[in-house]
């Protein structure tokens, strides 16, 4: 039934993506307005480590014993990963009531699949109890559907160059789109970023008064042996690494910290071993995660390994070439082989370049029911920037085709988007 739904609710709009903010102000009224309804939210914005960032904050604000709304996109598997209300994946009732409430109030009328589906997000957070919300930004910030809240604490995690046919294509631009969701009197907590994007995000905020707390500013991250220390003029903390793998987890981890802050002069109780156990329980799938079980696993011979990661974007191919290097490093490292797809609205060459020097060979692979680069384009695109590719039919043809011609052990890494991810996940059980 639920599946049914979510079918029509996709045909109720021309575009898959329509930026603005008339529609879904308009079906918001007429459920009652639940986003006036929520508790204090976090509102995320930026290019990457968004997804990483609420999950840390949410495993840490947990950890103390608070109960905390989440909503993310996209998906990986189930929809229903989208929208976890205090604390547990909204349940299959549940989403169907909203979204039957909100198909019916929207009574037909054109609206995007993303923004009606959040609407049922907001009016199942509106019903259920919760000390926290956190909200991620689905694209962009300025006209993005998740726009209409008075959020109590904003954070922008590092922007680069991403969706530009719908952000603009300078640093400067999509900066301007993702500063869209600072609001007067809300604090906001910056990540990494380049200095064009810091200069947009600085001005934006000097016009509306908006204290920020910016890494290598007001806070500071400094890797160490056992992890990462966090230093601002309020708190020093020595803190273990994350379990979220990746040197860049450590930047998503210590934003993460410096939410917590914030929180705390909010009077949110997060205390220090709240946010040590936070990072040691956070979770987030298809983040350079580990495959260690399942069909795919165990079709592969002995000492291989099989990693997974959704990053699509030039930034997230320099994340995954640090990786490489580091796993180059080691004292019996294995080759590095990419199984990969990327859909058409992603630079290709700009993911694959920084991973040219580590990758042995490369597959390219469909993503099904998404605009994708066929496996022989993306073959092309590979091939151009140094990295010997061979298209391939699916994932297990990929597989197949690796094992048959090159020498065991391996670690292959299937990259490129979170549609091939989650396509990764359900076939992997």
């Amino acid at each position: 039934m639920t599946d049914a739904i979510l079918q029509r609710l996709m045909r109720l709009h021309p575009k898959l993506i329509d930026l603005g903010l008339e529609r879904i102000e308009r079906l918001l009224a007429a459920v009652g307005s639940p986003h006036r309804k929520l508790p204090p939210v976090v509102h995320v914005a930026g290019t990457n480590g968004k997804g990483s960032l609420v999950a840390t904050l949410r495993a840490m604000s947990e950890a103390a014993g608070y109960r905390v709304h989440v909503y993310t996109s996209p998906h990986l598997v189930s929809f229903n990963e989208r929208i976890r209300v205090a604390g547990r994946l909204i349940d299959d009732d549940m989403l169907e009531d909203v979204l039957v409430d909100c198909e019916q109030a929207n009574d037909g009328q054109p609206i995007t699949f993303f923004e009606i589906t959040t609407v049922a997000a907001f009016l199942a957070f509106a019903r259920v109890p919760a000390d926290l919300a956190l909200i991620e930004v689905g694209m962009g910030g300025r006209l993005d559907t998740t726009n209409v809240v008075d959020p109590m604490l904003t954070a922008i995690t590092p922007i680069g160059y991403d969706h530009t046919q719908f952000l603009g294509d300078t640093l400067e631009k999509i900066a301007a789109e993702k500063a869209g969701i600072l609001k007067r009197g809300a604090p906001a907590v910056i990540g990494r970023q380049r200095e064009a994007a810091a200069g947009v995000i600085a001005h934006r905020a000097a016009e509306l008064g908006v204290p920020l707390f910016r890494m290598g500013r007001e806070w500071q991250v400094t890797p160490t042996a056992t992890g990462f220390r966090y230093d601002s003029d309020q708190a020093g903390l020595d803190l273990p690494a994350p379990a979220l793998l990746g040197a860049h987890q450590l930047d998503n981890a210590a934003t993460a910290v410096a939410c917590v802050e914030r929180l705390r002069a909010a009077r949110f109780a997060i205390d220090d071993d709240a946010v040590r156990r936070g990072l040691a329980t956070v979770e987030w799938p298809a983040r350079l995660q580990r495959l260690t079980r399942g069909p795919l696993v165990e079709a592969l011979p002995p000492a291989c390994e099989l990693w997974l990661d959704g990053g699509h974007n030039e930034d997230c191919g320099l994340v995954l070439a640090r990786q490489a290097a580091e796993w180059a490093r080691e004292p019996a490292p294995l080759p590095l082989h990419l199984v990969f797809g990327m859909l058409t609205t992603k630079d290709a060459s700009g993911f694959l370049r920084p991973l040219a020097r580590h990758a042995r060979s490369a597959r390219a692979v469909p993503i099904a029911d998404h605009a994708a680069y066929t496996p022989r384009e993306a073959s092309a695109y590979a091939v151009e920037v140094g990295i010997d590719c061979q298209p391939a039919n699916d994932i297990g043809a990929a597989l197949e085709d690796l094992l048959v011609t090159q020498p065991a052990p391996m670690r292959i890494l299937i990259c490129g988007s979170l549609y091939l991810a989650g396509e990764v996940l359900a076939r992997n059980g």
